[in-house]
């Protein structure tokens, strides 16, 4: 059995598997935002939003900075570029198989049109 290692695809597909994380970074796309902000948004207790945060930040999907009391959250750098890229290729991979599978097809079909039209005469 093949096994692939990728530690930040992994954290990174993991930390979007939750539907409020995905959330949160739809929030975060358009504008930062408090933890405490982020809380209130989702309706959540701020321990809760916390670990939500803590996820995407090891995944590097989210920075966090600490100013005073407050801390804001904003997009990461890596963002989602390389989850992008692993999901683009599967896409490519399935198009061809499609594109394959449909001609396939269209061949069947022109036979079936070929052989009907022949037991017609």
């Amino acid at each position: 059995m093949v096994q692939y290692v990728n530690a930040h695809l992994d954290a990174s597909f993991a930390a979007l598997a939750d539907v409020t994380r995905r959330g949160v970074l739809e929030q975060l796309g358009r504008a930062e935002a408090s933890i405490t902000e982020l809380a209130d948004k989702f309706d959540m207790t701020l321990t809760g939003m916390k670990k939500h945060v803590g996820i995407l930040e090891e995944a590097g999907l989210v920075l966090t900075e600490k100013v005073g009391r407050v801390r804001t959250c904003r997009i990461g750098r890596r963002r989602l570029e390389e989850v992008a890229a692993w999901v683009e290729r599967y896409h490519q991979l399935w198009d061809a198989r499609f594109c394959e599978l449909d001609k396939v097809v269209e061949q069947l079909k022109r036979k079936e049109k070929l052989h009907g039209s022949r037991k017609a005469k």
